[in-house]
């Protein structure tokens, strides 16, 4: 048999009795953990040694018991407070605060108080049984105290499974260790090394090495196939900046300045700076007439300059075509939009979304459902239907429906509608437009069938890698 050195390096720090920890099999031999990795699954291959896989579990206080292992048990507080005088059951709850619930039911089923209820108050005095001086569970948590204790190593199991009951009490660390143990004993002499010989035996059936080559992003993938799904449908990109004044995200798409959806539980605003040159002035005050005779309040041009987080992408297409006067044309904004929302399964405060928008003659509510039709047939949904609904700047308006083979429900995918006069007539814009949007990662859930949002963007790389990439 053919021996490399950092192999017989491993051998003559093993023994055939008793098993040896890796940490300490990396002390003895001054090996790298790569090269003692190494070495140990060529002897492995070997038969040579055998590798002992435990699993040990490590015990500490949780908030809660590193409060009672500083100012005591709430039952010792308890305690400690009607020792001398009996006092009111609410004058208690007031000084335990939190600790009462479990200060009074732990004393109670200790026979440490009596709880004696009058016509006016309930009073609580020390009970039948002396309290003793520590308790065991008292004994246990002053052991541990801020140290990491082996599980093994704690005999008093009855208190241990006691805290355990007792909510945030205590932390479980479960630590896996390897060791290593001689198959059998080996002559070192009688072995040859491998740099001594020119023919090394080769395993050729041994696996090859595993390379994790680099993948595209879930979501990216998606964000290429919808650019490239639109620009086959005659479409074209517009971009523009993440931060937009309050005037194109909300004025301009006629949305009163009252409006739930402006207000800081929806919407990122910036301190500074406002917006002075946002639009010209026969956009500013086209715009502040149709609200004040559409939504009958007091239009203020201190609300519209706000700068805010864009809180969709149809400020910039629509900002564009009111500043190109276009007539005809089929253009779309894709990029992140932020909303003031608490991120959970289905919801984040930072997301994607597409927007498109079809300008010209002739054109009604029947070609944009085609498109949509279309758009989804591409991206490799079958089942679509329209639910009619209401947005601020469409009308009439429509919900893109698809159906989830994962879940077996209907979802909404994208809104969509013919844009109002109200928001066209005031940029100077006669042709019809029709609009439909909506957010990608919701898109994204459908095609990958993933439950939770969040999963794509939590850096998992074996989660990333397990994508099935358009």
């Amino acid at each position: 048999m053919i021996l490399h050195p950092i192999e017989k390096r491993i051998i003559k720090s093993l023994s055939t009795k008793t098993p040896l920890k890796f940490d300490m099999l990396l002390h003895k031999t001054k090996l790298t953990k790569d090269q003692l990795h190494r070495g140990i699954e060529w002897l492995k291959l070997k038969t040579l040694v055998n590798v002992i896989t435990t699993q040990e579990i490590f015990v500490s206080l949780d908030t809660n018991a590193l409060s009672a292992y500083r100012e005591g048990l709430p039952e010792r507080k308890l305690i400690k407070l009607i020792d001398t005088t009996p006092l009111d059951l609410k004058k208690l709850k007031n000084i335990l605060k939190s600790d009462f619930g479990a200060a009074i039911a732990k004393a109670k089923e200790n026979n440490w108080i009596d709880i004696v209820s009058g016509s006016k108050n309930t009073i609580v005095n020390i009970g039948k049984v002396k309290p003793p001086a520590i308790t065991q569970e008292e004994k246990l948590i002053s052991y541990i105290g801020k140290k990491t204790i082996s599980y093994n190593k704690i005999l008093d199991t009855k208190s241990l499974e006691s805290l355990k009951k007792r909510p945030n009490f205590l932390k479980y660390n479960s630590v896996k260790s390897k060791s290593i143990i001689l198959n059998k004993k080996i002559n070192l002499d009688e072995l040859k090394d491998s740099k001594q010989n020119n023919n090394r035996v080769i395993d050729v059936e041994s696996d090859v090495p595993l390379f994790n080559i680099a993948r595209i992003h879930p979501l990216r993938a998606i964000i290429n196939d919808i650019r490239n799904t639109l620009v086959s449908f005659g479409f074209s990109e517009i971009q523009g900046t993440l931060i937009q004044p309050s005037f194109w995200n909300f004025d301009a798409l006629f949305t009163p300045q009252n409006h739930p959806a402006r207000d800081m539980q929806d919407t990122f605003y910036l301190d500074e700076p406002s917006e002075n040159n946002m639009a010209t002035i026969r956009q500013i005050k086209n715009i502040s007439s149709i609200h004040e005779q559409k939504w009958h309040y007091e239009w203020k041009l201190s609300e519209a300059k706000k700068m805010t987080l864009r809180t969709h992408t149809t400020c910039i297409t629509m900002k564009h075509i009111a500043n190109q006067k276009l007539k005809n044309a089929k253009i779309f904004s894709l990029g992140r939009v932020f909303r003031n929302e608490k991120p959970n399964y289905k919801h984040l405060a930072e997301f994607h979304q597409i927007e498109g928008l079809v300008i010209g003659e002739n054109i009604n509510l029947r070609h944009l459902m085609g498109i949509q039709q279309e758009f989804c047939k591409r991206i490799g949904i079958k089942k679509i239907k329209f639910w009619p609904t209401f947005f601020p700047y469409t009308e009439p308006s429509l919900q893109t429906m698809v159906y989830n083979e994962n879940t077996g429900k209907w979802i909404e995918l994208f809104g969509m509608g013919i844009i109002r006069p109200e928001v066209t007539n005031p940029l100077g814009i006669k042709t019809p437009i029709l609009a439909f949007g909506g957010g990608i990662e919701r898109l994204a859930m459908l095609k990958y069938m993933i439950d939770d949002v969040r999963e794509f963007y939590i850096n998992d790389l074996t989660l990333l890698r397990n994508f099935k990439c358009l």
